[in-house]
């Protein structure tokens, strides 16, 4: 069965000059996150922005992908730190999100840096918001054992 997520924005005013707010419908586990252009393309300001929800998103797909992988493998994590930093630049064809890249430290008892290294930039090809994005935006993953 095909689970389906709700979100909805509210905006006012023009593009550079107005706000919104973003709300999670289906959890409620956010509600009214302020949002803007300026917030967007300058300062965060205390607001968010599609870009740090993208890489939310991201990061969290990327956890889930990353500890069923280990411990279908035989070594489950005993503890991932996951970041994402998603980049929204200018280029000639306009404003668009360029890259996801991803940062992850893990605890996982058993398993070679090598072995952590390679299952990590698989679980960056397979995390289904990585799928989503492949081939309109660029994917990296730095991943390193924590002793």
């Amino acid at each position: 069965m095909a689970a389906i997520r709700r979100a909805e924005v509210t905006w006012n005013g023009t593009l550079q000059a107005g706000r919104g707010t973003a709300s999670a419908l289906s959890s409620r586990a956010f509600s009214e996150l302020p949002v803007s252009w300026a917030a967007r393309t300058e300062s965060p300001g205390g607001m968010t922005s599609p870009e740090e929800l993208v890489a939310a998103a991201h990061a969290s797909c990327y956890a889930m992908a990353f500890a069923g992988s280990l411990g279908r493998a035989g070594t489950p994590p005993e503890r991932l730190s996951v970041a994402a930093d998603v980049t929204f630049d200018k280029s000639d064809a306009g404003w668009r999100v360029v890259s996801s890249a991803l940062t992850v430290r893990g605890v996982v008892p058993g398993i070679s840096s090598a072995d952590f290294t390679a299952a990590a930039e698989s679980a960056r090809d397979t995390c289904p918001i990585s799928v989503a994005l492949k081939g309109n935006v660029a994917l990296s993953v730095e991943a390193a054992l924590d002793a």
